[in-house]
């Protein structure tokens, strides 16, 4: 009897053991075996950088706003990912591939790694209709105190505000391997950045002005709030031709994209051992720094375009010029001319202390006086007249500071992009030349080749052949050229000069001789530069011109 008890007793006792070891195991099942088929979902896309080639070795646990769940939420949803509350054990980190939706996991050195992934439900503007920001690695969201100070955001609590006229700013470190070390609300040190990036909504706008502008004529008062709704890429597109019509603003539609991240500042180089290359790698975005100058435009584009392929970035067309243009003039912009930078020394986020009153002289007249000491004018941060906002969220440098080529192209008699005006002043790019004797020491050549070829189309626009520089009439709408109208030349002292209607900035047309766009004339042009200011040059290397980095992520 004793020993039928103690057998009775230990039988309970195993059965209650493996019941415990059965729940634990499915416990752990949940965590181990769902996670473990929804990372084999995601093998193709190479979620290992590592050593361990046993993918079983390592498993994921989803939480959503805290709570554990299978799967992580469907792409397209309105959850973003808590990249600073995301972790893995044994030293290993993960991070999200938002492109191909799943985790990406690196430093992986050892066996039976977990990783936690935490999403949770993001901040949304409702007045932006589904364009809100698009955050993927290495990007960093951030606000920006007045006082220029860099602070991590928290993505599930209101970090922008386009009704504020409060634009979205993120990062990109100089170690991107960094980023999780700082937390939410963590300060991040300027040391620690290597560029700044605002984010310019999707929107369609009413058109204000049909832009058919033939001949210089004479000018108006014709500044307006410039009517803007914001849309996702899903609403359909607006296809407007006319005064009053709406049109989804091109910048968008040729990417397809909920938007663009846009350089806060013209670009800086950051090593190299020449400003007229091809390298990713130097590029910086920052506030007192000197821009890159005296890059050809193809070098340039090259240079944006290797910056971070990831991101699909690229060198701003004039379409995407004037995107940021239109919004800067909408009610969600500072709505004003926006101060010019007017530090001779191109440095990068300065205001002057006093608007010019009048346009290039040539030289450091009271009416448009210039500096680099300080005497004439602020640095960031304390220069936020110098923004398309009025605030420190905004884009700086987008009137004087460097003239900024874009891009935005003539083309030939063939309807084929042009390289430039001739041998000695042209692009980088593979084209034919509009003046191929114009000026000494030039070959005589009429084309470059075995050069840089164009790229895809969608990283340019084109503009009809045309022998004179006033024909307005071939603009983009949403291009803030020819719309900009009517057109007219003004003299200030001697020099004679076109302006257009929109705060009296500069209004030069593509042509033959100078095939190429640049926009926001460089310091000494005073009260002729500015956010709506156009002008046409050649495409060579000069130390007058920079250019600006965009992402389309």
């Amino acid at each position: 009897m004793k020993l039928e008890r103690f057998k009775q007793k230990n039988s309970q006792k195993i059965g209650i053991i493996i019941f415990t070891i059965a729940c634990v195991l499915l416990v752990a099942g949940v965590f181990f075996y769902t996670s473990f088929a929804s990372f084999e979902t995601h093998d193709e896309f190479n979620i290992i950088e590592g050593t361990v080639e046993d993918l079983g070795d390592v498993y994921f646990a989803y939480y959503i706003d805290d709570q554990l769940t299978l799967n992580a939420p469907e792409k397209g949803n309105t959850y973003v990912f808590d990249q600073a509350n995301s972790s893995c054990t044994n030293g290993a980190s993960v991070r999200w591939n938002y492109e191909e939706w799943g985790p990406l996991v690196t430093n992986l050195s050892t066996t039976r790694t977990k990783c936690y992934l935490r999403f949770k439900t993001g901040y949304s503007e409702t007045i932006l209709n589904g364009a809100d920001p698009v955050l993927e690695d290495p990007l960093i969201a951030v606000t920006i105190a007045e006082d220029g100070t860099v602070t991590r955001a928290d993505l599930g609590s209101e970090w922008y505000s386009y009704t504020n006229k409060e634009w979205a700013n993120a990062i990109i470190l100089k170690d991107e391997s960094t980023a999780n070390t700082y937390s939410v609300g963590d300060t991040i040190p300027e040391s620690a950045i290597e560029s700044y990036f605002v984010w310019i909504p999707r929107y369609r706008y009413q058109i204000f002005d049909d832009g058919n502008y033939t001949v210089l004529e004479s000018v108006e008062t014709a500044e307006q709030t410039i009517q803007v709704v914001f849309e996702n890429k899903d609403t359909p597109v607006s296809s407007g031709t006319s005064v009053g019509n709406w049109l989804t603003h091109p910048a968008f539609t040729a990417f397809n994209s909920n938007g663009m991240w846009v350089g806060k500042f013209e670009p800086s180089r950051n090593g190299g051992d020449s400003d007229n290359i091809r390298n990713g790698d130097a590029i910086q975005i920052k506030p007192n720094v000197v821009s890159w100058r005296s890059i050809q435009v193809a070098n340039a584009f090259y240079t944006s375009y290797d910056y971070k392929r990831d991101l699909e970035s690229h060198m701003m067309k004039n379409t995407e010029w004037g995107a940021v243009a239109y919004l800067q003039h909408s009610a969600y912009g500072s709505q004003e001319s926006v101060r010019i930078n007017n530090n001779s020394s191109y440095i990068t986020g300065y205001q002057a202390n006093v608007e010019p009153t009048c346009g290039y002289t040539a030289s450091n007249e009271e009416c448009n006086r210039y500096c680099n000491d300080g005497t004439c004018n602020t640095a960031y941060p304390n220069s936020v007249l110098a923004s398309t906002t009025g605030n420190i969220s905004g884009i700086y440098d987008m009137s004087g500071g460097a003239w900024e080529y874009v891009m935005g192209v003539m083309v030939d008699q063939n309807g084929k992009p042009m390289s430039g005006r001739n041998s000695k002043y042209n692009s980088g790019f593979n084209g034919t030349f509009g003046c191929p004797t114009c000026d000494s020491d030039t070959s005589g050549l009429t084309s470059l080749t075995g050069s840089y070829d164009f790229p895809d189309s969608k990283y340019y626009d084109t503009y009809a052949y045309a022998t004179v520089d006033e024909q307005f009439q071939r603009r983009i709408l949403g291009d803030a050229t020819g719309e900009m109208g009517p057109f007219a030349s003004v003299t200030y002292l001697t020099t004679t000069r076109q302006i257009g209607s929109w705060y009296a900035d500069s209004a030069y047309f593509v042509w033959s001789g100078n095939p190429w766009f640049f926009r926001s004339p460089r310091f000494v042009h005073g009260s002729e530069t500015g956010v709506f200011a156009f002008g046409n040059t050649y495409g060579h290397a000069n130390s007058t011109v920079s250019f600006r980095v965009v992402l389309t992520p």
